[in-house]
């Protein structure tokens, strides 16, 4: 082996064995504070549909059938009596008493002296048989009228008439309300040098996130923040 080869191989040794103790010693020293760096915050939302019952009040017209009480006039025909009534006048005096005057009268005018009386006397006998046989008669037509005579008497009957009014109801109707909804945050953000994404409830307060332990402390405060708290 030549000397060249020896040197460059002592030279290499040395090199690698220094190489490997100032490794050693950089992973003994502390490491500086690492940090999260956000890149983007998205909020993440759903559409939510919710029924919901509307009432409201309707004006509206019906149609009714009312019972109505209407007087009505109703023929009666009067039954025909079966004996004749009984005459108010049953000696038919008033038509004797008329016949004898007009009798009289008549007579009065036949012949003189005592004739005249006679004829008087005699017209008015006559007269009186022949007013009480005209009384007789009218009285019987009275009373045939009478029995066959048609009579009306009033009578109630229930008709029913149409009649509108205005009733106010309530009306219900189910209509469907859209809102939107939070499903929380999607962050983007920079950990050694590698993009990473996850899903919080509510945004991250800075922009830059302390890493203890390999986990983003996501409820951190930014540096500003936790300085002026100090402060105070």
């Amino acid at each position: 082996m030549s000397k060249t080869s020896i040197v460059v191989g002592a030279t290499l040794a040395v090199l690698g064995v220094g190489g490997l103790a100032f490794g050693a010693w950089q992973v003994q020293q502390p490491r500086g504070p690492v940090y999260a760096e956000i890149l983007a915050v998205e909020p993440v939302t759903r559409t939510v549909e919710r029924p919901r019952e509307v009432c409201e009040d309707v004006e509206r017209v019906v149609s009714e059938e009312v019972p109505v009480e209407v007087p009505v006039q109703v023929p009666v025909e009067a039954p025909t009596p079966s004996e004749p009534a009984a005459s108010r006048d049953p000696h038919r005096i008033v038509g004797s008493a008329a016949g004898a005057l007009v009798g009289g009268l008549l007579g009065n005018q036949v012949g003189g002296g005592s004739g005249k009386k006679i004829a008087t006397v005699a017209g008015a006998i006559g007269g009186a048989l022949a007013g009480r046989e005209v009384q007789e008669r009218v009285e019987a037509r009275q009373h045939a009228q009478a029995g066959g005579q048609v009579q009306y008497e009033t009578r109630y009957e229930t008709r029913y008439e149409t009649r509108q009014r205005v009733v106010v109801e309530e009306e219900c109707r189910t209509v469907v309300e859209q809102h939107e909804e939070s499903q929380g945050y999607e962050v983007t953000y920079r950990l050694d040098d590698e993009e990473l994404s996850r899903r919080l409830e509510t945004p991250p307060q800075a922009e830059r996130l302390p890493v203890i332990d390999g986990e983003v402390q996501w409820q951190a405060e930014s540096d500003a923040t936790a300085e002026a708290s100090t402060e105070v």
